[in-house]
């Protein structure tokens, strides 16, 4: 038990030491990182941070990302760096990965702080890795200047959404990241193509052959195939907003990013639903959405507590206050009853994952 102790006073030391920057301070370590607490953690600056992306299981994701390019043909290498979030710069032929994904201990505070790690698993940091590459490819080349791009997947100047309404039968997409994503903008639509396209071994001439998402997959075969060997347009890797120069604590990060979650969970059931279905006018014969919720109680608490982990009773009272606030907002059903059925169980998905963040699944409604 001292040995234990002693150690943990250690390291609080070595923290504050880092945090204060003094001259005498040596430079934490990975492994002293392994042993820090939550609190520890959160005590540090990102600029104290010892994360590269030359280790570990980003450092072969990147690896093996840069592969599948070369495979292709494509001489386009995205710079890659470190900040706070998932982001691609405009103009910029590379992109931010977050911080949390260069150390297993980050990833488990992630989790604590936020309730789930984004490109947690190896697949899902692939996804990701090929959908920001996409956005990269776009700005090296400026494909979106293409008249070509823009007839099929919609200017890219087009305003971009705080949210967007999603049409989970729509097939003139492809499904890759979830939610729909490549609905939001067509920026989004090229970076969800492209990262379909480049997934090795993808089945994507049989698996959207009848689908009218198969004339951007075609089209990005041709794109691609004429910028093999080429070099980019654009010769712009800087690094934006990178961790090395971020002076913030890992407390004031989270403190940030999970008011932005309080906010958006307050508005998160109205805002869905009113994206997702009509306001009903007098005499509207539409069936009410309230109605088709509560048809679908049983069914859908059971299906979404089951894909997504969390007690079927914090799932009913979530679904509740849906049917509450449907009828409040006099919302009906603005298609087929399919589509609908559909649209509920994304929406309570979505949901149920925004209320489930935290520290436990209780729920106050």
């Amino acid at each position: 038990m001292a040995v234990i102790i002693d150690m943990a006073e250690t390291t609080r030391q070595h923290s504050r030491r880092a945090r204060r920057g003094q001259d005498d301070a040596r430079p934490l370590t990975r492994q002293a990182l392994s042993r820090l607490s939550d609190d520890e953690l959160l005590d540090l600056r990102f600029c104290d941070l010892p994360l590269s992306l030359r280790t570990g299981r980003l450092a072969h994701a990147i690896r093996r990302l840069r592969s599948e390019l070369t495979s292709r043909g494509l001489r386009v290498q995205p710079r890659i760096w470190i900040a706070d979030e998932w982001f691609t710069p405009d103009g910029i032929v590379g992109f931010a990965v977050p911080f949390y994904l260069a150390h297993p201990r980050l990833a488990r505070l992630e989790r604590r702080m936020m309730g789930e790690v984004e490109g947690g698993n190896g697949s899902w940091l692939m996804r990701i890795l090929r959908h920001e590459t996409g956005h990269a490819i776009d700005n090296a080349f400026r494909l979106r200047r293409r008249r070509r791009c823009r007839d099929v997947f919609g200017p890219a100047s087009r305003p971009y959404p705080d949210r967007y309404r999603a049409r989970p039968g729509s097939r003139r997409y492809v499904q890759h990241l979830g939610d729909w994503y490549a609905q939001a903008h067509p920026t989004e639509d090229f970076a969800e193509t492209f990262a379909v396209w480049l997934q090795p071994r993808s089945r994507w001439r049989s698996q959207y052959a009848d689908w009218p998402a198969i004339e951007k997959l075609e089209l990005m075969q041709e794109l691609m195939s004429a910028l093999a060997g080429r070099s980019p347009a654009v010769h712009s890797d800087e690094t934006i907003d990178s961790f090395a120069s971020d002076r913030r604590t890992l407390r004031s990060h989270y403190r940030r990013k999970q008011a932005r979650y309080r906010f958006f969970r307050a508005q998160a059931i109205d805002d869905l639903l009113r994206d997702n279905f009509a306001v009903a006018v007098e005499g509207d014969a539409r069936q009410r959405t309230a109605a088709l919720l509560r048809s679908a109680r049983a069914s859908l608490t059971r299906r979404i507590a089951d894909e997504t982990g969390v007690p079927r009773y914090t799932v009913r009272q979530i679904l509740r206050t849906a049917i509450e606030r449907s009828d409040e907002l006099r919302l009906c059903v603005d298609g087929s009853q399919r589509e609908a059925r559909q649209v509920a169980a994304a929406i309570l998905r979505r949901l149920v994952v925004i209320y489930s963040r935290g520290e436990s699944y209780s729920v106050t409604l």
